[in-house]
């Protein structure tokens, strides 16, 4: 069946905010050569966009100089403001940005082990509304949280995990409580595996695994152009996956004896050492030298072996501090290392964003969900 007139018309503003978002500024001309529509159908939508709010006029094309057509019309950036946090263990980095997503304010904020739940989360709001006040944002449309530990499918809520400390969860709830925004909680590896695909290394690519190299051990699975979280919220818990040359097996109650016990932070320094290195895992791994570094892509190459056997992903990308510590060196014997171990082609790539993905992905998400209800059919 044919869209109705006011399905069309949701239809076409939507492109052509896309475009406003994706190419910047556009004359009308430009837009009805991108879009296809008529000349009337485009007029029609941008006064219809400027009525809204949405898109205002920022100056003249250079190639024509008369007309409406010679208009440059943009995105409002400041229609909507945004805020993504990046929330570890010891502390918070958080973003606030505009519609487009451009940076206004950042801060960052160390939280001392012994801080407490409510006084943790109590500096940490107040830094936000800080810094919010900072970018000139008097009113936040979407905040997005990348943290540590698994998101409850069903409600969307950080889960209660022993090992994270009890701030996390209590933060999502006084920020949903406190802010007039819509907050949004994800796993920090499926944000920077978001970040990979739209800025990094996995650019372009519908199907692919972020294998997250820290002082955690996770992975984020990409399929046909979607995160898959699982069942539970747990698809990529490689920490937990058995691996031979470990010291037993992993239980429900600790990965000890799963990959974790040979990939996590503390085993990489400890395998440095072997190799004489001393200092932490990723100063090792950054200035690593032949020997060191095959030995620690032989140990990578049995965890990526196993995600490969199940999901053929096609391609790997070595995210967390170690990830990128290593960079191509690494991902080079890594790949090696594993095409001894499968049949199936599978390139390995370093992150290119490194410690940057999960506030990019979180800023990404924010805008998103902005976006969404914003460019979104109006009744």
């Amino acid at each position: 069946m044919p869209a109705s007139p006011s399905t069309a018309r949701a239809i076409n503003d939507r492109l052509a905010l896309r475009l406003l978002q994706d190419e910047g500024p556009l004359t009308a001309g430009q837009l009805k050569t991108l879009t296809g529509l008529s000349r009337p159908t485009v007029a029609d939508l941008v006064e219809r966009l400027q009525g809204s709010g949405l898109v205002h006029v920022v100056g003249e094309s250079g190639a024509e100089r008369r007309g409406p057509n010679a208009r440059l019309y943009a995105l409002v950036a400041d229609r909507a403001h945004l805020a993504a946090l990046d929330v570890r263990t010891h502390g918070v980095c958080l973003v606030v940005a505009d519609l487009l997503g451009q940076t206004l304010a950042e801060a960052t904020l160390p939280v001392e082990p012994d801080a407490g739940t409510g006084p943790a989360v109590e500096q940490v709001v107040a830094l936000l509304e800080r810094t919010a006040k900072e970018a000139g944002a008097e009113r936040l449309h979407s905040v997005a949280v990348g943290a540590p530990g698994l998101i409850d499918p069903a409600s969307g809520e950080l889960r209660d995990t022993s090992g994270l400390p009890a701030w996390h969860r209590e933060l999502v709830r006084v920020l949903a409580q406190r802010l007039p925004a819509a907050v949004l909680v994800e796993n920090e590896t499926n944000l920077a595996a978001v970040a990979e695909q739209r800025l990094g290394a996995a650019r372009g690519q519908d199907t692919f695994v972020l294998m997250w190299l820290g002082q955690g051990i996770g992975a984020a699975v990409v399929l046909d152009g979607e995160v898959r979280r699982g069942a539970s919220g747990g698809a990529g818990e490689i920490g937990f996956m058995p691996v031979p040359g470990t010291s037993g097996l992993p239980s429900a109650t600790g990965c000890d004896g799963g990959f974790h016990e040979l990939a996590h932070a503390g085993a990489v320094a400890r395998l440095a050492a072997e190799y004489g290195r001393s200092g932490g895992a990723e100063e090792a791994v950054r200035d690593a030298d032949g020997p060191f570094l095959d030995a620690l892509a032989e140990r990578l190459a049995i965890g990526a072996a196993s995600v490969v056997a199940v999901l053929d992903p096609g391609l790997i990308v070595l995210g967390g501090e170690l990830g990128h510590a290593g960079g191509q060196l690494l991902a080079s014997r890594v790949r090696r290392a594993l095409s001894a171990l499968t049949p199936l082609a599978t390139e390995v790539r370093p992150s290119a964003l490194g410690d940057g993905a999960v506030l990019s992905g979180a800023l990404l998400t924010a805008r998103d969900a902005a976006q969404d209800e914003l460019f979104g059919p109006k009744a």
